[in-house]
């Protein structure tokens, strides 16, 4: 696929993590950041037949959802504030629009954040162009001016 045939999506999308069962998560596009993030606060590391897993929560929507996935790493992570993280790093696939790929996702708290998601520019690399002037360009139902569903 050339830029030119990439689709485009605006500075905010809502995003599904299917295998996490999350739909619908409103999260900023930010290029500037490498990795993506989920307002999430670990429960539990557990291993299962030799695979490292994490159990989380995912505070959003004002319900707690309780999801696990496979445990990348722990790794340092620099927020906007310029202050290094230890954070968990969980990969699993993201959905944009029609589009959906595996992604590692940093667990941090967003709770001082507008999006309970990020999705940084390793996610977006050969896979969209961001048109930073506009919203929900692949988020299907959404009230453009509001940010509302419809």
């Amino acid at each position: 696929m050339t830029k030119s045939h990439l689709p485009v999506i605006g500075w905010r999308e809502l995003v599904d993590l299917p295998q996490l069962g999350l739909s619908g998560i409103p999260a900023k596009i930010d290029s500037g950041a490498r990795t993506s993030s989920l307002h999430g606060r670990v429960i539990e590391e557990i291993d299962r037949e030799g695979e490292q897993f994490v159990r989380f929560a995912v505070d959003w929507d004002g319900t707690e959802h309780l999801c696990e996935a496979i445990h990348v790493d722990i790794r340092g992570i620099t927020s906007s504030n310029g202050k290094t993280q230890q954070r968990y790093v969980i990969k699993t696939p993201i959905k944009i629009g029609d589009i959906e790929f595996r992604a590692e996702i940093s667990l941090t708290d967003r709770s001082d954040m507008k999006f309970p998601m990020l999705i940084g520019r390793s996610s977006l690399r050969r896979r969209f162009l961001v048109d930073s002037g506009h919203s929900w360009l692949q988020t299907k139902g959404m009230d453009t001016e509001k940010g509302n569903k419809r």
